[in-house]
């Protein structure tokens, strides 16, 4: 049920203008940047911030010698502003797209191994009913997708919610994930040996998924357990193309879902080392905002997603363990 009080300040109290300025002292830290980011005068701007805060009861900048910071009722201020801009832009936008006879847009933001199998079967499907709904994709960690879906910028994230603190505002449907294994090109030099050790692997070049991501805090903590140095020679990158290019060029080593790779493992170009790591990420899954209601395309192309997981479930289950 709708708090009387809420209704109120938003009815009497919000302008846009001040959702507009809230973001923009979010992103600059500053009145007179903020001002000239939201197209007003610094007095126009300070006295719109002066009205919001005297209408809340709260103060949600500390002023400071070179700028302003945002206190924790700023920090919230400044997430739900830019949401609610994000859904007034993505009205706007669905209502063009109609007029230009589209049937919509979804945005989707997927982690590394979705984004190359279960996200392209998705949206084959999906363009096999509705040809012309627009999709856009974004491929990242999952703590950045997160917070663009929290800010609207999002449909819906293929990826794992990892802080706590923002699972009560989201929706988690959970997806199988795959066992990481060290792959290597055709001919490497460790290929073939029956002697590998963790210790021998951290000497070798890497590729690694940036820091922050799941899989680079358990390769950190896997060293560290060990006793043993990170690898010192390594080159970060989420791009698929230029995994499998570095790969085939050089002596270099990842861990991913064979799943991933397997074109070029089936054609011999690249080989899976024998040493398990024991790497296993927790289960990623669909990941939208509770109680929001998505656009009709992010609501089909979620359809999709869960008949293609149902699909690629199936046989799993049917197999011998």
């Amino acid at each position: 049920m709708t708090d009387p009080r809420s209704d109120r300040f938003v009815r009497s109290h919000l302008k846009t203008r001040q959702l507009v300025l809230l973001v923009e002292l979010g992103r600059h830290g500053s009145i007179l940047h903020a001002a000239q980011g939201a197209n007003l005068t610094q007095p126009a701007a300070s006295k719109l911030l002066a009205d919001l805060e005297h209408a809340l009861g709260v103060k949600l900048f500390e002023r400071l010698p070179r700028g302003v910071a945002p206190t924790w009722y700023g920090e919230v201020m400044i997430r739900r502003a830019g949401a609610a801009l994000a859904e007034l832009d993505a009205g706007h936008q669905e209502v063009m797209e109609l007029l230009s006879g589209l049937s919509g847009r979804v945005t989707v933001g997927s982690v590394l191994t979705p984004s190359a199998t279960l996200l392209p079967a998705a949206i084959v499907a999906l363009k096999a009913r509705q040809p012309r709904v627009h999709v856009a994709i974004t491929v990242d960690t999952s703590k950045l997708m997160i917070q663009h879906l929290q800010n609207g910028e999002l449909d819906l994230v293929i990826g794992r919610v990892l802080d706590s603190a923002s699972a009560a505002q989201l929706s988690f449907e959970p997806l199988i994930d795959e066992p990481h294994s060290l792959i290597v090109r055709a001919g490497h030099p460790l290929v073939g040996r029956s002697d590998l050790s963790l210790k021998e692997l951290s000497r070798q070049s890497w590729i690694l998924p940036p820091t922050g991501s799941i899989l680079r805090d358990r390769l950190t903590a896997l060293f560290l357990t060990a006793g043993l140095d990170q690898p010192q020679q390594a080159v970060e990158t989420l791009s698929l193309p230029v995994v499998t290019s570095l790969l085939m060029q050089s002596d270099m080593v990842v861990a991913l879902p064979e799943e991933l790779v397997k074109p070029y493992l089936d054609a011999g170009l690249l080989t899976v080392l024998p040493l398990a790591l024991g790497l296993r990420m927790d289960a990623y899954g669909i990941v939208t905002r509770r109680g929001h209601q998505l656009p009709p395309g992010a609501e089909l192309m979620l359809t999709c997603l869960r008949e293609e997981a149902q699909k690629r479930e199936a046989p799993r289950l049917a197999s011998p363990r």
